[in-house]
């Protein structure tokens, strides 16, 4: 199945392109959308050398709350001018100041082309950040013992990143639960998207062992009780639980978990929209046999003997 990149290929591109010591600075006013309602524009709006990137996210006063504001500080420190009027946060390349070194290059475009990606980390990093703490409160304790705040865990952090759908990031002492809320708006989209999940659930049982655990329902989580604004009893809305455990939390693997987490909401949805379309084209193709088979077996049309009034046989002369 496909994976899909966690960085905007647009920007990535524009920049290398802008990079290259052979290439002109030319003016530039591109506004891209992105996955989840993210807008960016990019643009030249003081000087040809002087790229400005700008982004709009749905839900970026709640990534401020979950600490975006240091995640895009420690990114992009030097780089950081006032945000865009329409957009959230700014960041400003100067082409007559770019580091010596191709390698740094390199790392600003890609840190910058994964703009969306680290505004959208803070509240898994604070997560992660949470979950060691608890962990180490935990360890001096038992589980009989331990405070109520340690047995319980910490806040549910809420992500309201679309219009009917969000991501809930709650932290306990052995565990980070993540969980998607999502909106199949049509009904060949629930079954598919049943089978998907499936599939998810069974995959860790099969043979994928040290994947996180998967669970689907309809109602809402028991981690959620207690969370304003939740729809249950719809068929059109599911609740996907991700359970990553300590060995995905480690520091080494952190930067992964977050990367590929985000995008799941995405890929699931892409690869059931894929799946209509491959399940479409052969349908169409097996309708194309078909006709082409009933083409062939049409019997071929008999020449009926045609006769005058007084019953002679009518024959056309060659």
């Amino acid at each position: 199945m496909l994976l899909l990149d966690y960085q905007n290929v647009l920007i990535e591109s524009l920049l290398k392109d802008r990079f290259s010591p052979d290439s002109t600075p030319s003016s530039i006013d591109q506004v891209v959308s992105d996955f989840d309602n993210v807008t960016f524009h990019i643009s030249t709006p003081n000087s040809k050398t002087q790229i400005l990137i700008s982004i709009a996210v749905k839900c970026y006063p709640e990534l401020v709350k979950y600490g975006a504001d240091a995640v895009l500080q420690r990114e992009y420190g030097p780089y950081i001018v006032s945000p865009e009027q329409g957009y959230d946060f700014s960041v400003q390349v100067d082409l007559e100041n770019l580091p010596a070194e191709q390698e740094e290059k390199d790392d600003l475009i890609r840190r910058i082309s994964l703009l969306k990606r680290n505004a959208m980390a803070a509240p898994f990093e604070q997560a992660f950040d949470e979950y060691s703490s608890l962990a180490e409160q935990a360890s001096h304790y038992t589980s009989e013992t331990a405070p109520q705040g340690v047995r319980e865990g910490g806040e549910v952090r809420a992500i309201h990143y679309r219009d009917e759908e969000a991501i809930y990031v709650k932290a306990s002492h052995d565990r980070v639960t993540v969980i998607f809320s999502t909106v199949f708006s049509d009904e060949t989209d629930r079954i598919y998207g049943k089978v998907f999940l499936q599939e998810f659930v069974d995959a860790r049982r099969r043979a994928i062992q040290n994947a996180p655990q998967v669970l689907f329902r309809n109602d809402p989580p028991l981690e959620l009780q207690g969370i304003p604004g939740l729809q249950s009893g719809k068929d059109k809305i599911g609740y996907i639980t991700f359970v990553l455990f300590p060995r995905h939390l480690t520091p080494q693997r952190r930067y992964e978990v977050i990367s590929h987490i985000q995008t799941f909401r995405d890929y699931f949805h892409y690869h059931i929209k894929a799946s209509k379309a491959y399940i479409h084209s052969r349908m169409r193709k097996r309708t194309a046999d078909f006709l082409q088979i009933l083409r062939r077996a049409r019997p071929e049309a008999e020449e009926k003997e045609r006769k005058t009034a007084s019953g002679r046989t009518f024959r056309v002369q060659a």
